[in-house]
């Protein structure tokens, strides 16, 4: 045999018994996706035929099992497929590959929902601040915070730190850097993370503000800690990040360290996990749970109605994702945006409540010649 010396009660001891679970879409006709189903569980755990293990704990507590399998509708199925804690090894990128390693190379596939065991949760450091803290930050208990973006690509260090000024003046709350900005030429990241952050702090003890600068700081790997710690140090009140460009994990490192800022997650790059409604991973677990997780306070995505195709049922999973109970973890930020203006405002408050950070970009521009009426204006939409 292949494994003449494997001992079952050894393996049997140093498992705890607690699993974690994953729900996936999976389409087609009942046979198809049952053996869908099936294959998932050893591709996500033991990655081996099943009919090739050795008897006892492997096959039976190793691979992954389905709990629950029921028709969606005419088209897909739901299976409910537990995990091993231990096979998750406490690491959290290990745990992402298993809700989603080999099979995602495969076809209609989706990851619907995630439901990470009490020790998942235990080795993750998730929000430090999550909503409360933003709020407290910048000084707004009840209604959303105002947040805009600082664009375009071109302008220099100087002029975007002019522009920072106006919208602190102008009643912001919040103030990035458009997503792009990372150190090209005509706006170096050190030159305009130190101007637009004494820009707001210089403008918040001139109108009386607590508005924040929150430069983006993805970068290669190796300098991604340098420039978190570089905005800190030039008075950014929080850093972005693009987990779809440098890993989900380099944004749980971030929550981890001591550099004591809110973390805003940015969608660039991982688009094409939520563009399928049969493959990939469902808009609430990309831009919520996973985000929520790795320890973002507030996620940016794509709202329905602007320039990207999401629906609002994909949007309300996101908004829920971010508030729903997930152990002793924060509830979040969500931040719709991409393509809002003005006119769309109330009823994205209406819809998604007060929790909430509203984006407003180009459309702040796009209103008309005065930056800060147009600003005015924004608070006018909301009542403030």
């Amino acid at each position: 045999m292949f494994f003449d010396d494997f001992e079952n009660s050894r393996l049997e001891n140093q498992l705890s018994g607690n699993r974690f679970s994953v729900v996936y879409r999976l389409s087609g006709d009942e046979k198809t996706a049952w053996d869908k189903a099936a294959d998932i569980c050893a591709e996500q755990s033991v990655e081996f035929p099943c009919r090739l293990l050795p008897p006892g704990v492997i096959p039976e507590k190793i691979v992954g099992h389905i709990e629950n399998f029921q028709q969606e509708n005419e088209e897909s199925w739901l299976a409910t497929i537990h995990f091993a804690e231990e096979i998750a090894a406490g690491e959290f990128t290990q745990f992402l590959n298993v809700l989603f390693g080999n099979i995602s190379i495969k076809q209609g596939i989706q990851v619907a929902a995630v439901h990470p065991s009490a020790g998942i949760l235990a080795k993750l450091p998730g929000p430090r601040f999550g909503i409360e803290g933003i709020r407290a930050i910048v000084g707004v208990p009840n209604h959303p915070p105002l947040f805009t973006a600082l664009k375009p690509m071109g302008l220099s260090a100087q002029n975007l730190a002019n522009l920072a000024t106006r919208f602190v003046e102008g009643g912001i709350d919040i103030i990035k850097d458009d997503h792009g900005l990372s150190d090209q030429i005509f706006a170096p990241f050190e030159e305009r993370v130190r101007l637009c952050a004494e820009a707001v702090h210089a403008a918040n003890a001139k109108f009386g503000r607590k508005a924040i600068y929150v430069p983006n700081i993805t970068a290669p790997f190796e300098e991604l800690l340098d420039r978190a710690w570089q905005a800190k140090e030039f008075g950014a009140g929080g850093i972005m990040v693009s987990p779809g460009l440098t890993g989900l994990d380099a944004l749980r490192m971030l929550a981890k360290k001591e550099i004591g800022l809110p973390i805003f997650a940015h969608p660039a790059f991982i688009g094409s996990y939520v563009m399928s409604p049969v493959q990939g991973i469902c808009c609430g677990v990309l831009f919520g749970t996973l985000m929520r997780l790795a320890g973002a306070d507030a996620t940016i995505f794509p709202n329905y109605g602007g320039r990207f195709p999401l629906s609002v049922d994909d949007c309300l999973g996101i908004v829920t994702a971010c508030k729903e109970p997930l152990g002793s973890m924060r509830p979040i930020f969500p931040s719709p945006a991409g393509g809002m203006e003005l006119k769309n405002i109330r009823e994205m408050v209406d819809r998604y409540g007060n929790d909430m950070l509203v984006l407003v970009g180009s459309g702040l521009f796009g209103c008309g010649p005065n930056l800060l009426e147009n600003c005015r204006r924004f608070l006018e939409v909301l009542d403030l």
